[in-house]
C-alpha cells in the first residue's frame, strides 16, 4: 500500500492533513492507548543558538537549525 501512495501527490494520500499555510503533511499515526509522547519545543533545546550537540550511546550528534528553519541531525 505504501508503494502505491508514494506515487501520489502528498495532498492526495490517505490521511494527509493540510495546515493553515496550505502545506500538506502526512497525518501522525495514532498513539497507543495509555502512552503519552513528550513534546519538547526546539526553543527549549537550542535557546539562542543555531546548533547543539547531543550525546547518544557514546556518539556525538550535531543538530542544526537551517536558514529555512528546518532541523538537520548529523553524526
Amino acid at each position: 500500500m505504501l508503494e502505491k501512495q508514494r506515487g501520489l501527490p502528498l495532498s492526495k494520500r490517505p490521511g494527509a492533513v493540510t495546515n493553515d499555510n496550505n502545506l500538506v503533511r502526512p497525518s501522525e499515526p495514532p498513539m497507543p492507548a495509555g502512552r503519552a509522547q513528550r513534546i519538547i519545543e526546539s526553543r527549549e533545546l537550542f535557546g539562542t543558538e543555531n546548533e547543539i550537540l547531543i550525546s547518544h550511546d557514546g556518539a556525538i550528534y550535531r543538530m542544526k537549525i537551517t536558514r529555512q528553519g528546518k532541523l538537520i541531525l548529523n553524526k
